[in-house]
């Protein structure tokens, strides 16, 4: 089925093994939900490789059609699954060559999204963890990235999601996108500012904490004619920022955060709560730069 060129596609990594089919699925329903086409992408881990000696060309040419013939199949399959749940989605699919993270960065450029599972990926799953493919991606991609891995039960509470919120500007992009995301999911959207206090130095906390609560209401204002039926929550919790969103994402859809932070969020990607947020956040990971506004 062709891919509309007017619209940008939802991109998602394909593991191939059939049993990792979470982001799959989570892809092609979210693509679903914002009328835009599905593009699969499998990578090959590696590009292919000639021997120009010619005792070792057939070995090496058998390997090239192996390696192309395996990762055919496991892409047909998962079109097959994604034709067999969402039958009207516009979808393409693309064996590609070379390494995932820069075979989906390449993707990226003119994707609304690209989405990854938070398993090994893809083809050679004992060379590639999902951080080696995601930290690298979610730093230069100029749109949102998904890191999706399973959720725990949502059933004790109202379907919500979850955005970090740290005053920059940046941060404006990430904003957007939870409230659209909440939107298209009718679910609530809570708006956390992590704050954590200073080791050393006198601080008058409760100035301090209404100060971040100012900033956050500001933060997040104004939209509430664009997403009427958004219920918005926002609350200043006191804690390392990792620690914050790690135990605020246990239940909720998706965690949004921003990709150029400043304040509690300084560095993300290549820091602390970057790294903390891929490996420990509960429910998928959203993250947005600022190019994606």
């Amino acid at each position: 089925m062709a891919t509309p060129r007017t619209k940008r596609p939802v991109v998602v990594g394909v593991d191939p093994d059939p049993a990792h089919r979470l982001a799959l699925n989570w892809a092609a329903d979210e693509a679903s939900l914002r009328h835009l086409p599905l593009r699969l992408v499998l990578a090959q881990g590696m590009p292919t490789i000639r021997v120009t000696e010619a005792d070792l060309v057939p070995s090496w040419e058998e390997w090239n059609r192996t390696l192309h013939t395996t990762g055919q199949r496991a892409l047909d399959d998962a079109v097959a699954f994604v034709e067999a749940h969402y039958p009207q989605l516009p979808l393409s699919a693309q064996l590609a060559e070379g390494e995932p993270a820069w075979v989906l960065r390449e993707q990226a450029r003119d994707a609304a999204m690209v989405v990854l599972g938070s398993n090994r990926l893809p083809a050679a799953k004992e060379m590639f963890t999902s951080a080696s493919v995601a930290l690298p991606l979610m730093a230069h991609a100029p749109c949102p990235v998904v890191v999706v891995r399973r959720s725990q039960d949502t059933s004790e509470e109202r379907p919500h999601y979850v955005v970090g919120v740290d005053g920059s500007p940046t941060c404006q992009a990430a904003i957007n996108f939870a409230f659209e995301e909440a939107a298209l999911h009718h679910a609530s959207l809570r708006a956390i500012w992590a704050w954590h206090r200073p080791v050393l130095g006198s601080l008058d906390e409760h100035a301090a904490q209404q100060e971040c609560r100012e900033l956050l209401s500001e933060a997040v204002s104004g939209r509430a004619s664009v997403y009427p039926d958004v219920e918005l929550h926002h609350e200043v919790v006191p804690g390392h920022p990792v620690d914050v969103l790690t135990r605020e994402s246990a239940h909720a859809l998706g965690l949004v955060i921003g990709t150029r932070g400043h304040g509690g969020f300084t560095g993300m990607l290549l820091g602390s709560v970057g790294h903390g947020a891929l490996h420990h956040a509960v429910c998928p990971l959203i993250t947005v730069g600022p190019q994606t506004e």
